[in-house]
């Protein structure tokens, strides 16, 4: 009997001894974090052009200002993402420098809608071997804005983390990246830490929110390598940020972030590769509060924009001659990086072209595109200052039938007399209803009365003026489709010769 109630006794108090521990584990152990998402998220870059990234074919001699690449196996694989007046350099290595620290400028390309020639100014420093590379470089700013659904301690945190190259020895070359796949390539920051040029530097980087001088000026910036990103940390000082405060972080565009070259696996010329920026919020144990992942789309000569880890598709498709666009019959056939208006048969006459915008998103705010030229017209692509018409060899934008047509919205006027000479644009919803203004005047400011061509100037970058939205929806969209219309007409005494400028497209989504 004694040993059966010591038996007893050992089992109670080992009963006991469990629940003791088990208690204690439970009522004790730290309740996990919920983390929440930072709303109202938004990445834009200032420039989102792909680098253009090709290989040289053959050898090249000083002296030579012809230039001839391969056509398969890089980035870039043609001339049609590569422009007039495009500065270019060339490397020796796939992550190298300039050859010489020499760049040049691209005077003309020969056959540019499948060409693989194009013409440099001034004439080759340095020979070229076969296994070069010509570059050219693609860099702008970056804003990244959020609402906070948590409170910022004083001590804790922004930690922003932007896409590396997958490549050990050079993250931060000065370089443009790229990779066979997006989940392999990335943006540049510039040369790394301790060399003589580190390119984006914490003067580079401002925050706006939560008392903006209580953000940490010396922000710490770590390049990535062959197994992290790149990330910026912005230290909170002195003051809490209260949650639903809005904040904006600016990485400015000089010298800015330099943005990859099309990756050399899957790529279509016209349809972005899409990468993914993360912002997250932290205490001061470097806990996580807040996050959200936002998508940016680098596409060849455009840029644009989306937010936080959900969908985004712009595409820019050519426009077959003969289609129906804004009332008119297109003259000719444009491509997605090409609107070959081609020789002017006849002055004082329209000539039609277009392009097809498609913008899908499931952004609850919807989305905007917006859109510049980097100049007017000019003369074997020269500047044209201001309004220079004619008498500087460039051709004029339109000031429609009534002068007082502009980039602007509100001053969309109507443009039917050929003999008065521009180029301008117009908008045609085909798949929605998403364009700013109708080319007759169903929407908008235009006074169309349904046999008009409203138009308008597009944004002149030289002389100043501001990208203009063009194609809009508040809400998510799928496959909505709109016609930019291009118009040209020149009078008898515009100077002989071929005329070029660029039209930089940009489309940001709000979630």
């Amino acid at each position: 009997m004694e040993l059966l109630r010591h038996k007893s006794t050992r089992k109670l108090l080992l009963f006991l001894f469990i629940f003791v521990q088990a208690s204690f584990i439970y009522l004790v152990r730290p309740k996990p974090i919920h983390m929440a998402a930072l709303t109202t998220a938004s990445t834009t870059l200032g420039n989102s052009r792909l680098s253009y990234k090709a290989g040289i074919s053959g050898t090249e001699s000083v002296g030579s200002t012809v230039i001839d690449i391969d056509n398969s196996g890089n980035p870039d694989n043609d001339t049609d993402h590569l422009f007039v007046n495009d500065d270019i350099c060339f490397s020796n290595t796939v992550e190298g420098g300039c050859i010489g620290n020499t760049t040049y400028n691209v005077q003309s390309i020969d056959d540019p809608t499948d060409g693989l020639i194009f013409n440099i100014n001034p004439a080759l420093a340095n020979s070229l071997a076969a296994t070069d590379i010509a570059v050219a470089t693609q860099s702008g700013s970056m804003v990244i804005s959020f609402v906070n659904s948590t409170t910022i301690p004083s001590d804790g945190d922004i930690l922003l983390t932007i896409p590396a190259v997958d490549h050990a020895t050079k993250p931060c070359d000065g370089m443009p990246d790229h990779s066979s796949a997006v989940s392999t390539n990335g943006f540049d920051l510039g040369n790394s830490a301790g060399t003589s040029a580190q390119r984006v530097t914490t003067s580079d980087i401002s925050v706006t929110g939560c008392t903006d001088g209580n953000w940490n000026t010396t922000e710490t910036i770590t390049c990535g390598n062959a197994s992290t990103n790149h990330t910026i940390r912005i230290d909170r000082q002195t003051t809490s940020c209260t949650a639903g405060t809005t904040i904006t972080i600016t990485i400015d565009g000089t010298p800015g972030i330099i943005n990859p070259a099309p990756v050399t696996s899957g790529h279509t010329q016209g349809t972005s590769d899409v990468y993914t920026i993360t912002a997250t919020t932290r205490d001061g144990a470097d806990v996580t509060l807040d996050t959200v992942d936002m998508k940016i789309a680098p596409i060849e000569a455009v840029q644009v924009s989306t937010t936080v880890d959900e969908t985004l598709s712009f595409i820019i498709s050519g426009v077959a001659s003969s289609t129906s666009a804004c009332g008119q019959t297109t003259d000719v056939t444009s491509t997605a990086t090409q609107v070959p208006f081609s020789t002017l048969a006849a002055v004082n006459t329209f000539y039609e072209a277009a392009n097809d915008l498609e913008v899908s998103t499931n952004a609850d705010g919807g989305y905007s595109v917006t859109v510049s030229a980097n100049d007017q017209l000019g003369r074997d692509g020269g500047t044209c200052t201001g309004d220079a018409g004619i008498s500087s060899n460039c051709i004029p934008d339109t000031t429609c039938d009534g002068s007082s047509c502009t980039h602007l919205a509100a001053a969309v006027d109507d443009w039917e007399t050929a003999t008065n000479n521009g180029f301008g644009y117009s908008l045609d919803s085909t798949g929605g209803t998403d364009a700013v203004w109708e080319w007759d005047g169903t929407s908008g400011t235009c006074d169309g009365a349904g046999t008009d061509f409203c138009a308008a100037q597009f944004a002149d970058e030289e002389a100043g003026q501001s990208a203009v939205s063009i194609m809009a929806n508040a809400n998510p969209v799928n496959s909505n489709n709109m016609y930019v219309c291009y118009r040209i007409s020149v009078g008898g005494t515009q100077p002989a010769g071929t005329y070029y400028n660029r039209l930089r497209y940009t489309a940001t989504a709000t979630f």
